[in-house]
């Protein structure tokens, strides 16, 4: 029930799966293969030494390989999300996406399998012969009856975790959310009366779940496409038989008549307002089903304002998305190694995930979501899917009932070590990352992009308006409505351009910086042509006269020539040192300055980029220790160019900066902490540098360059702090998708800027 209101053309979506190497997902060794000893190990003959240990010990498999942290994602295609039975091929991209997931949300390593057949029992044999591959199995896009069939039987065959999201996923989540319903409306589980509309694997598997946690049988009431589920149909399967009731009620609106509680996995459409209207008091009401719920919200709260109301849509609050579910599942179900996902292990994770969205909410979540979801209510019964402790809330709630219930063949004998072993596992600048383009969406600013004609400049804008989270302001030619229709727009014209030659702004601009700059020897003339020949100075004048709210560019020159450009028109904030940062992220983020700007910063300077790195640092959910890097360790060997660093480190003592900070030290030394603590026991860093302040321009952007070329890791950036308006500059090789995290940046800075100044006032 992940449905978003994102939007992208097809062109976008498909350029996506296809650029670079086609798909989502690759296999990367976590072995070091450069030398022959390596290979050795990794093959024959060493590999020989841990095969004949699995074979004395199975269970040795989940030590020697990577077993216990493998999920297969499996599917036969035959419900393919709202599409239907494309076949299994077709279902490879779903499931790919659900590996990404897996990854991203906890860490958990995925491998797709698309089976190509529609027969129950070859399925079940092609599934149960690959036990010994995986850690646990998930079941994806399979249809009703089948799916039924198909788990029950692998649970049966299988001794490691079976899973059909599509069905337990959609149960746990929504359970979750009821039980905070009731809490909010004063009921308990065991009296509420609850009508389910809708008889598939979600269905079905919402309405076990709710009975395993205490709602009564006789108090649930199933409906299909005919109608009420009872005793006198003669019409029934096995699955809906097992739910069917003594009842005179015959259609949904009768069921409805009184009714605390609505669960909706059908159709759009499917529950009328004057149903709602003779709901019980302060009806509770899951509208799930995907796309469109079976009543949109405003229709609802338009007969009973008194309702609490759920979807699967990311545009209306409480949002029942399996993402905040299955990948925590398995991860406490794969670390205690657990035989089976069983009720109590689902039940554990819907009071879990109540019991956060009960917490207080972190400020990075609340701000987020538009402030919406600040605090437990109405509008928030079920936790925000990029709250960052739900790895260590849900995983460790999984865990521990896997134990109780007797199917953990590992259990955890200290748990809150489990729980801060769980909190370290997953790099918080990914979640925070993720936080922005939702920060983005809740906030949505007027973005300029400078270079408006460039190809990667124009994905970017569609995706950048599609996705939501503002509005691009293109400069450049009228050309560029035919460039966006040749890119799928439909609508070029509902764009907005700026043509810096004939563009009604033209004159202001001009007027804005020679007012700036004619005590500076620059004349008139020159200024015009500045404007009429070159988009940044247009485009940064645009932004200074509050035509937009953030500015990107970059693409078409250097770093360093877009800047000063930039510069010419926008100044440095009081005070402050410009510099750009990347953000290198791959099992832990590494933050480096300056990347961009300064080519021999003095030991002010270094002071202020540290200062400014380590607040940017927070904001990313990283607490900062910062490293001066140079090619000498506290003066050994012993070399030149060390005294503004180590001047650097006076001032802010003098400061009394309240975050760690260390140098002059070598890379080596400032990310290996056991080295640290060896040869360097009088270091004040409690853990390796996550902020390398390095000594010049041209170390700073060689590294960050050498990293993205040639290190295998995610490199963001540079981005530019110190500026006094929000203005990005892009790389000359960028990607639409670097462009695009770019322009949500700057939005995002916009909003922190206008919010600061809201304050002050």
């Amino acid at each position: 029930m992940s449905e978003s209101n994102v939007k992208y053309t097809e062109a976008e979506a498909l350029d996506f799966h296809a650029r670079g190497r086609p798909g989502k997902i690759e296999v990367i060794a976590s072995k070091p293969m450069a030398t022959q000893r390596d290979l050795s190990l990794a093959y024959s003959p060493g590999v020989a030494v841990p095969v004949r240990a699995i074979a004395d010990n199975p269970a040795c498999a989940y030590d020697y390989t990577a077993k216990g942290n493998l999920v297969a994602v499996i599917s036969n295609g035959t419900a393919i999300l709202g599409l239907g039975n494309l076949g299994a091929l077709a279902s490879k991209p779903v499931m790919e996406g659900k590996a990404v997931l897996f990854k991203r949300f906890a860490d958990v390593d995925s491998i797709d399998i698309e089976v190509a057949t529609e027969d129950c029992r070859r399925f079940i044999e092609a599934v149960e012969l690959l036990e010994p591959s995986f850690g646990g199995i998930n079941l994806e896009d399979i249809a009703a009856p089948d799916c039924f069939v198909i788990e029950q039987t692998l649970k049966e065959r299988m001794n490691i975790p079976v899973f059909h999201d599509d069905q337990h996923g959609t149960a746990i989540i929504t359970a979750a959310g009821l039980i905070n319903a009731c809490h909010l409306t004063g009921r308990e589980l065991r009296d509420v009366r609850v009508v389910v509309n809708g008889a598939g694997a979600a269905a079905i598997a919402c309405t076990e779940l709710i009975k395993a946690m205490g709602v009564r049988r006789d108090q649930v009431t199933m409906c299909d496409r005919k109608g009420v589920i009872h005793k006198g149909r003669d019409d029934l399967d096995q699955w809906k038989s097992a739910h069917a009731v003594e009842t005179d009620a015959r259609s949904l609106a009768d069921a409805c008549v009184g009714a605390d509680v609505f669960l909706g996995l059908s159709a759009a459409g499917a529950l009328k307002p004057e149903t709602v209207r003779e709901m019980g008091r302060e009806p509770i009401i899951f509208a799930m089903a995907n796309p469109d719920p079976e009543i949109w919200p405003p229709e609802a709260r338009a007969v009973r304002p008194d309702a609490i109301i759920a979807t699967g849509r990311s545009d209306f609050p409480n949002q029942v998305n399996n993402v905040l579910g299955f990948p925590f599942i398995f991860r406490g179900a794969l670390d205690v190694r657990a035989t089976a996902i069983n009720d109590e292990m689902k039940i554990a994770a819907a009071e879990a995930l109540a019991e956060l969205a009960r917490e207080p909410v972190p400020e990075e979540v609340a701000a987020a979501y538009g402030g919406r979801s600040q605090s437990f209510g109405r509008d928030y019964i079920i936790p925000a899917p990029f709250d960052p402790r739900l790895m260590e809330v849900v995983a460790s709630a999984v865990a521990a009932a896997a134990v109780r219930s007797g199917v953990a063949q590992k259990p955890i004998a200290d748990m809150e070590a489990y729980r801060h072993e769980l909190r370290g596992r997953l790099n918080p600048t990914v979640a925070v990352m993720s936080l922005a383009y939702e920060s983005a969406r809740a906030n949505p600013k007027r973005v300029l992009f400078a270079e408006g004609e460039e190809p990667n400049v124009l994905r970017a804008a569609i995706a950048f308006r599609e996705g939501g989270y503002g509005t691009p302001v293109l400069v450049g030619r009228d050309e560029v409505y035919d460039l966006l229709k040749d890119l799928g727009v439909d609508d070029p014209r509902s764009y907005q351009v700026l043509n810096s030659r004939n563009s009604p702004l033209v004159g202001r601009a001009i007027d804005h910086i020679y007012e700036k700059h004619k005590r500076q020897g620059l004349l008139r003339r020159e200024i015009e042509r500045m404007v009429n020949q070159d988009r940044n100075y247009f485009a940064a004048a645009m932004l200074a006269l509050g035509e937009a709210d953030a500015m990107i560019t970059g693409t078409t020159r250097p770093f360093s020539q877009s800047l000063k450009q930039v510069r010419t028109i926008i100044d440095d904030e009081p005070g402050a040192t410009p510099f750009g940062i990347n953000v290198i992220v791959g099992r832990h983020t590494v933050l480096i300055a300056d990347t961009a700007v300064t080519e021999r910063p003095s030991a002010e300077q270094f002071a202020a980029i540290a200062l400014r790195s380590s607040a940017f640092a927070r904001r990313m959910g990283i607490e900062p220790r910062v490293a001066f890097i140079s090619y000498t360790t506290f003066g050994n060997p012993p070399g030149m160019h060390i005294e503004e660093l180590r001047g650097a480190v006076k001032l802010l003592d003098g400061f009394h900066a309240d975050f760690e900070f260390e140098g002059e030290m070598a890379p080596d030394v400032a990310l290996n902490y056991e080295m640290q603590q060896r040869y360097y026991p009088f270091s004040r860093l409690s853990g390796p540098a996550n902020i390398l302040v390095m000594p010049g321009l041209q170390s700073a952007s060689l590294s960050a360059k050498l990293l993205k070329e040639l290190g295998g890791e995610s490199v963001l950036g540079p981005y530019m702090l110190g500026l006094e308006q929000p203005v990005q500059i892009a790389g000359m090789t960028s990607s639409a998708s670097d462009l695009v995290m770019l322009a949500v940046l700057a939005a995002g800075d916009a909003h922190s800027r206008q919010m600061r100044e809201a304050a002050r006032v």
